[in-house]
């Protein structure tokens, strides 16, 4: 039964690399011809994350997941600091007024993907640890919130309010899950409000992006730009799609197509029986992925794997609303899917210890 699960687990997220494979080279090709002069220019580099993320995967499928408690602190220090480092013009990649990204020759390190790992594996570490003191203001909530402001700090500093927010919900899911008082997260989350409000309203180009949003026929080639031409994307695609490879805004039309739009070219050439696979697919992974939950031998395999599922899921909930209007525009990937260096490779990183925990659960 665990073994069918961890198969059919790894199986979807294979089939679902496939899928981004093939899209990433349809939406990029033209775009990179332009550019770069060359049309594989992103499905290239692309397939050496994906070869970096294998050997990462294999790596972490083959060794005891209840190792990483021994590493939480430690990578959690180690995440912190490059979170600092990002920060120091000259050390960290500056693209379009973000600092988010370490560049080595022809490839980029986001450190926030290494911190959103790092706080998982030390959140799943704490709550195995404190037991029923979760359930206590001091020893069991205050901690965790603690380490998680000062991470929501450095990543909102560089901007990013999107992985911030994303963040944050995993750490309360696993918070809640553990039995801390309702009271506590919902007094925290109200509490929160008022300053996401001023985030959000006090800058420019955030302000723009709700308004577009809610309206984005108001400004059609600025801020609604991109939810425009990603509707026009999926409903250009009609029932069964333009063709694989006939996608016409990915013509210089919508911006990010390979990346954080590419669920809207799925659409386009695909069709809705394609984005319909592709949701398909999703809600299989994050099915088995539960069922990984449950069946986890111990209790930090159980938060472990509760972190890793949630954090995949609020990606693909985030990436799919955005594309079809129903979210704000915020620059997440679609998981497996979307062109990415180490946001992919997280990904990855996810299934082989999802698998890991699986197979231990097989055998403990």
């Amino acid at each position: 039964m665990v073994r069918n699960i961890r198969v059919s687990l790894f199986t979807v997220a294979v089939i679902l690399m496939c899928i981004g494979v093939v899209m990433i080279y349809s939406s990029s090709s033209i775009y990179a011809w332009e550019k770069y002069k060359d049309g594989f220019f992103f499905l290239k580099r692309h397939l050496i994350f994906m070869l970096i993320g294998g050997v990462l995967t294999f790596f972490f499928m083959s060794i005891d997941y209840r190792k990483l408690k021994v590493f939480a602190r430690p990578v959690l220090i180690i995440s912190l600091i490059l979170l600092v480092l990002v920060l120091i013009p000259g050390l960290g990649r500056e693209v379009s007024g973000a600092r988010r990204w370490f560049r080595f020759k022809f490839l980029s390190f986001q450190p926030s993907e290494l911190a959103n790992l790092a706080i998982i594996i030390y959140m799943a570490d704490f709550i195995s640890r404190k037991g029923n003191l979760m359930k206590t203001f001091f020893k069991g909530f205050l901690a965790p919130m603690c380490v998680l402001a000062v991470f929501a700090l450095l990543i909102m500093l560089q901007p990013d309010l999107g992985s911030t927010i994303a963040l944050s919900a995993v750490v309360l899911v696993m918070l809640f899950v553990s039995g801390v008082r309702p009271a506590y997260i919902l007094s925290l989350i109200l509490a929160s409000l008022p300053v996401l409000y001023f985030l959000i309203f006090s800058v420019a180009y955030r302000k723009a992006r709700i308004l577009a949003f809610l309206n984005p026929w108001v400004d059609p080639k600025g801020s609604g730009f991109q939810i425009i031409q990603s509707q026009v994307a999926l409903g250009s695609g009609g029932l069964f799609g333009v063709g694989l490879g006939h996608s016409k805004q990915k013509l210089f039309y919508l911006p990010a197509a390979h990346t954080d739009f590419i669920f809207s070219i799925i659409g386009e050439e695909l069709g809705l029986i394609g984005t319909i696979g592709v949701i398909i697919l999703f809600i299989i992974f994050i099915r088995q992925g539960i069922k990984v939950i449950k069946s986890a031998p111990d209790k930090f395999g159980y938060f472990l794997a509760l972190g890793l599922v949630a954090m995949i899921a609020f990606r693909v909930v985030i990436n799919i609303g955005v594309s079809c209007g129903v979210l704000p525009t915020k620059g997440l990937p679609l998981p497996f899917i979307s062109y990415g260096g180490s946001s992919f490779i997280f990904d990855m990183i996810c299934v082989g210890i999802l698998v890991n925990i699986a197979r231990t659960g097989e055998y403990p």
